[in-house]
């Protein structure tokens, strides 16, 4: 979903049978930005084993107003 400035938030309940409906907009809860998306992505190689890979990266210039709290890495 992608967020925008002046975007009211929602929320969904998730459980074993599914998404619940929305909720409606909440009082005040506004959503200023989204935070950039992290740079200089690497791989540490001298921390690779069999089994895992390290990674570092840095945060973007804008973090949308609030601090970053969680990161998703992706792969294929």
């Amino acid at each position: 979903m992608p967020w925008g400035s002046g975007v009211s938030a929602k929320i969904v309940a998730y459980n074993l049978y599914g998404y619940s409906e929305e909720s409606a907009v909440g009082d005040g809860a506004i959503i200023l930005t989204y935070p950039d998306a992290p740079v200089s992505l690497a791989e540490t190689v001298n921390a690779r084993t069999s089994t895992s890979i390290t990674f570092s990266w840095s945060n973007g210039v804008n973090d949308g107003g609030a601090a970053v709290e969680d990161y998703r890495i992706f792969y294929d």
